[in-house]
């Protein structure tokens, strides 16, 4: 049995269907996130998992529990929010204990709780501290911290990082992703950041406009996605609009317009004569001198309209002969100085022919 079964829940504000009829299974100890771009209601059900909001359809249930009825402070359940929320006037070791003595805990289950938490995220000697006094990064300790001392069956986080600089965002995942292994709670995480999600979770809930549009883990996610919306939302994909010729157990044959014929891997549900699209990561296309025969089968010419260098990889943009312009990623490995096609080179474009994913139209 699922830890959280979220069941055809639909919840309306006035005219606007901000979820509708998502179901999603949660089991115990999983990493889940809801990933979408604003709006889309993962907010939403995180509010209706901690009791904020009620659905108008549907039900969840916890442990098997139906969960309507049940105030928020009577659920097994804390939210840590990307503003932390804590209480500027009490200590560390303060904002920690307060959930504790809300619950009527002893003087001395609070102190052993408290100092057990602060061990747990690394702030042994920030106890006495106050929040004023803290980086960003340990405020959102303190937080973690908080939602944790009472042992919640399932910890939410609504885009808790969200706040933070880019390195020190970075060096928090790490650490959640340590924290939520060390203390096995169940963390449900809402984030419109695809790398964070892709990062962080066991399984991942893309969502658009009130729905699930694909659930799964994250390398199918980002090899296979179910559509355009999904291909485009998480990382950086190249899309052409094709033709499927052939459709077989062994593979696709497609046909794009001014480009000619591309290998693709099966796609269950394609079918001779149908129009969709080939979605290609950038990774996955390798360039090379026109004077190098390439080995791949898919390959094309092309000329280098632009490249943006990032250090650890180069990000080329080119143009097929039919116009279609692809993203290529290209690594920096070697040794010394990294050599580019400059901008106007005739460059091999190509690609396996069990690279990328045919989506319907």
């Amino acid at each position: 049995m699922a830890l959280l079964e979220i069941r055809n829940v639909t919840k309306r504000f006035g005219s606007l269907e901000a979820v509708k009829e998502v179901s999603i299974a949660i089991e115990a100890g999983e990493f889940f996130t809801l990933l979408g771009p604003s709006g889309c209601g993962k907010t939403t059900i995180l509010r209706m998992i901690a009791g904020f909001d009620a659905p108008d359809e549907g039900e969840l249930f916890l442990d098997g529990r139906p969960l309507s009825g049940i105030p928020p402070e009577k659920r097994p359940v804390h939210t840590v929010f990307q503003s932390y929320a804590l209480f500027p006037h009490l200590t560390v070791a303060g904002n920690i204990a307060f959930p504790l003595e809300m619950a009527g805990k002893s003087r001395d289950e609070i102190r052993r709780r408290v100092n057990e938490t602060l061990a747990l995220v690394h702030l042994e000697d920030k106890g006495g501290a106050y929040p004023d006094e803290l980086s960003g990064g340990q405020k959102q300790r303190v937080a973690l911290a908080r939602g944790l001392v009472n042992r919640p069956r399932l910890l939410l986080l609504d885009e808790p990082l969200g706040a933070l600089d880019a390195k020190l965002r970075e060096r928090m995942q790490v650490e959640l992703i340590a924290l939520q292994r060390e203390v096995g709670v169940t963390f449900v995480f809402v984030t419109h950041a695809q790398q964070e999600a892709l990062a962080l979770s066991h399984r991942i809930a893309v969502m658009k406009e009130g729905r699930v549009e694909q659930l799964d883990v994250p390398e199918v996610l980002y090899s296979s996605p179910r559509n355009r919306f999904v291909a485009n939302f998480i990382g950086t994909i190249n899309l052409i609009d094709v033709e499927v010729r052939e459709a077989s157990r062994q593979g696709l044959r497609l046909a794009a317009a001014g480009l000619g014929e591309i290998a693709a891997p099966p796609q269950a549900g394609a079918t001779a004569g149908a129009r969709g699209t080939l979605a290609l990561r950038p990774e996955h296309i390798r360039l090379s001198p026109p004077s190098e025969k390439p080995e791949l089968k898919n390959h094309f010419a092309g000329t280098i309209r632009e490249y943006l260098y990032l250090g650890d990889v180069t990000v080329y943009k080119v143009a097929l002969d039919n116009e279609v312009l692809l993203e290529a990623l290209a690594t920096n490995g070697a040794p010394g100085r990294a050599r580019f096609h400059e901008i106007g080179d005739r460059v091999n474009v190509a690609w396996r022919h069990d690279a990328g994913a045919y989506l319907a139209s």
